[in-house]
C-alpha cells in the first residue's frame, strides 16, 4: 500500500507528464493543420469524427466542442461504420479518424472503405508513419513520447493529446468564423453558462412586486411597504420618476440615531441616486454590480422612469453565480 505522500507523489508526476507532451504538441501544429481548418470552414458539409476504443471516447467529445462551437458534427464508432454506420456520411463531409497508432485491425477494415466513398479523410494519429497517416489527405500529428502509465501502455498522455488537438481545431474554426459569446449562448441556452449570455434583467423582475412610496409618505406607511413586498427596499418615487431608496438597512440606521420617528416621511430618509440597471441589460452585469457593491437589490430604471426590483435570490435561482 502507498503512502499519502507516494500517492501524492504519484499524481503530481502523472500531471506533470502529460503538461510536457501537451507543451510540445504545439509544434505539431503545422501546414496540414491549417488545410485542415481551411477545408472545414470552405466544406458544405458536416464533420464526421471516428475512432476505436479511448481514441472514440475522445472522438465523441471533440463532436460535441464542435457541434457547440459553430461546427457541424456528428460521431460514428469505427467498429459500427461497418456494420451500417457508414451510411450516415454524405458526399460533403469531411472525416476525421482518430488513432494512437494508425494501424490497428479495425482501422485497416475501416479506411479502404472511407477512401472508396471519396470523401476527404484527416488522420489525427500518434505514428505519422503508420497505415492510417499514409492513406490520409490530411495529417494530425498527436504523438507523444510516451504514456503518463509506469508501464507506457495504458491511454493517458495520447489520448490527452488527442482531446487538446480537437480543441486546437476547433477554437481555430470558432475564431475564423467570427464565433461570438452571442452564438455561443444560442447553442447553450439550458445552462447556466447560457444564461450569462442571454438572460436580461427584465426577465426576472417582473415577476416581483414593485415596492414604491411618494416622498411625502409617513414612516409608519414606508415600513409596511418594505415589509409587505419583502425585497428589502422601496423606490421612492414622484409622477412615476425615481427620486430616491430607502432600504431596510436605512431603516435599521434610522431608528439608532433618533428616538423620535413619528414626523419622518420618505423625503427625509431617502438615498438619492441610487445605483440601478436598465431593463435591457444582462443579469450577469447587475449581479457584478451587486458584488462590488455588496448589495441585494438593484431597482430597475428605464429612462429615468422606476420599473421594478430585481434581487440577488433572483438570480441566483436562475442558477447563475
Amino acid at each position: 500500500m502507498k503512502t499519502p505522500d507516494e500517492i501524492r507523489q504519484i499524481a503530481q508526476q502523472t500531471i506533470a507528464e502529460e503538461a510536457s507532451a501537451i507543451e510540445g504538441l504545439k509544434y505539431s501544429i503545422n501546414d496540414d493543420f491549417v488545410k485542415c481548418v481551411e477545408l472545414i470552414l470552405h466544406s458544405e458539409g458536416r464533420v464526421v469524427v471516428t475512432g476505436i476504443g479511448k481514441s472514440a471516447n475522445i472522438a465523441a467529445k471533440i463532436v460535441s466542442t464542435l457541434n457547440s462551437t459553430g461546427t457541424q458534427a456528428v460521431f460514428m464508432h469505427a467498429a459500427d461504420a461497418v456494420h451500417g454506420d457508414l451510411g450516415m456520411i454524405r458526399q460533403e463531409d469531411i472525416i476525421i479518424c482518430l488513432s494512437k497508432s494508425g494501424s490497428t485491425p479495425e482501422i485497416k477494415v475501416l479506411v479502404p472503405l472511407l477512401k472508396l466513398l471519396g470523401n476527404a479523410l484527416v488522420a489525427l494519429v500518434g505514428n505519422t508513419d503508420s497505415y492510417l497517416a499514409r492513406q490520409a489527405d490530411l495529417v494530425l500529428d498527436s504523438s507523444v513520447p510516451r504514456e503518463a502509465c509506469p508501464n507506457n501502455l495504458a491511454p493517458t498522455s495520447s489520448t490527452t493529446a488527442q482531446l487538446v488537438m480537437g480543441d486546437a481545431l476547433a477554437v481555430a474554426l470558432l475564431e475564423c468564423r467570427g464565433f461570438t459569446a452571442g452564438d455561443f449562448a444560442r447553442y447553450h441556452p439550458g445552462g447556466a453558462l447560457g444564461k450569462r449570455l442571454y438572460l436580461r434583467v427584465s426577465d426576472l423582475y417582473i415577476h416581483n412586486e414593485k415596492p414604491s412610496v411618494g416622498p411625502a409618505t409617513e414612516i409608519r406607511d414606508i415600513i409596511i411597504e418594505i415589509s409587505s413586498k419583502r425585497l428589502g427596499c422601496t423606490a421612492v418615487t414622484e409622477n412615476g420618476m425615481l427620486t430616491g431608496i430607502i432600504t431596510d438597512g436605512d431603516l435599521r440606521r434610522m431608528l439608532q440615531g433618533k428616538t423620535d420617528v413619528s414626523g419622518l416621511k420618505a423625503i427625509d430618509i431617502l438615498s438619492p441616486n441610487p445605483l440601478s440597471v436598465k431593463s435591457d441589460e444582462l443579469v450577469s452585469d447587475a449581479l457584478d454590480l451587486m458584488r462590488s457593491r455588496n448589495i441585494t437589490q438593484l431597482l430597475v430604471v428605464d429612462n429615468e422612469k422606476y420599473m421594478g426590483v430585481i434581487h440577488l435570490h433572483d438570480i441566483l435561482k436562475e442558477g447563475i453565480i
